[in-house]
């Protein structure tokens, strides 16, 4: 699978770095670089494009109103955005916009390729191709990245307990550490990032791993020394899950 982007960043030099990067990254495609959002939304709307990499301040359209406009379109999850920026600020309101990732400048390759991984991993979920298997970037597929401060970490999904909602980021609590990572980011994103099989949404507020459930009470789910409740929303499914489980 190739993912057909396009570059949006003001400055020119960025624009560079941001479209070399994307070319030497084989899952990717460049399918056009601008230096305004709005040119960029007239391409968008007329040509195929599954990936946005952009900064956020740009003048006459900012890269947060054209994310704006693309979230309210029909098919909006189909095009999705990383954003490229040199103030963190923003970090909040990019998140509140769905953003796949948050990319803060001076970044580098490795960086840029986490980043990428993220949305190509997100895609291979959305239309179930085997071809992620493929590729060297994401044949392992049993980590992922996390933003965590200024910082990408890389986890071991084996190591994820369960993941907790907490404001506007998620704690993810792992076996090898007493204290949760928090990482700036929704539990929808987090549920995009996380293999199906491996985890499961069992509240408004949690995913679990489903290897590191311990027992079931009733409606009440024991991992390690935490207790979690399944939410009304998501019985079907647990139950579900928990009659293969049994059977």
């Amino acid at each position: 699978m190739i993912l057909k982007c396009v570059a949006i960043d003001d400055e020119p030099l960025a624009l560079e770095l941001l479209s070399k990067f994307i070319s030497q990254t084989a899952f990717l495609q460049l399918e056009g670089k601008f230096s305004n959002a709005i040119e960029a939304l007239g391409f968008i709307n007329q040509n195929e494009v599954q990936l946005i990499f952009m900064d956020i301040q740009m003048p006459d359209l900012s890269g947060m109103e054209l994310a704006r406009i693309l979230d309210g379109k029909k098919n909006a999850d189909k095009t999705r955005i990383i954003f490229c920026t040199a103030y963190n600020q923003f970090a909040i309101e990019g998140y509140k916009v769905e953003a796949l990732d948050y990319l803060l400048k001076p970044y580098s390759y490795e960086d840029f390729l986490a980043a990428a991984t993220k949305a190509y991993q997100y895609f291979d979920r959305i239309f179930n191709s085997p071809a992620a298997k493929s590729l060297e970037p994401i044949a392992q597929q049993d980590f992922i990245f996390l933003k965590v401060e200024y910082q990408l970490v890389k986890v071991m999904l084996k190591d994820i307990t369960h993941i907790e909602a907490y404001k506007d980021y998620v704690k993810v609590h792992l076996r090898s550490k007493p204290n949760p990572l928090l990482s700036l980011t929704s539990m929808k994103n987090m549920e995009e990032l996380l293999p199906s099989e491996k985890f499961m949404r069992v509240h408004r507020s949690f995913i679990v791993a489903l290897d590191h459930i311990d027992s079931v009470s009733k409606n009440v789910i024991q991992t390690g020394s935490h207790q979690i409740a399944v939410g009304e929303n998501y019985k079907e499914q647990f139950l579900e899950f928990l009659s293969k489980w049994m059977s």
